[in-house]
């Protein structure tokens, strides 16, 4: 059973930034899909940005420019920069790690923009 602890929400004004943590409880990095996920009140989860188990990156149109998603191998840890933020940003954000079978879900952290 893999564990994955999400960090670094809060509140911050429209334009500003912030850092999600992702730390998985063991080494899962190697062929597995890392990515971060976002759920906003009465809407469906979404895909923010991942790392495919290809090793490609892949971002949601409406944050391009804006976030950035990095990992830290000896940490076994996954990061999502955001910068810019708008409050449409607001939202529930989730990491993931899944591959083949296997689909492990974080408890999420609140990312609330204010405008």
């Amino acid at each position: 059973q893999v564990q994955l602890v999400e960090s670094g929400g809060g509140l911050v004004q429209a334009g500003g930034s912030l850092r999600l943590s992702c730390a998985a409880s063991k080494t899962i990095f190697s062929n597995y899909a890392m990515g971060w996920y976002r759920q906003a009140p009465i809407k469906q989860r979404e895909l923010v940005a991942q790392f495919t188990s290809g090793g490609n990156i892949a971002y949601a149109d409406f944050v391009k420019g804006r976030f950035t998603i990095s990992r830290d191998n000896a940490k076994n840890t996954v990061y999502l920069q955001m910068n810019s933020l708008k409050p449409e940003d607001t939202a529930v954000y989730y990491c993931r790690a899944s591959y083949g079978r296997y689909d492990y879900w974080g408890q999420g952290t609140q990312v609330t923009v204010s405008s």
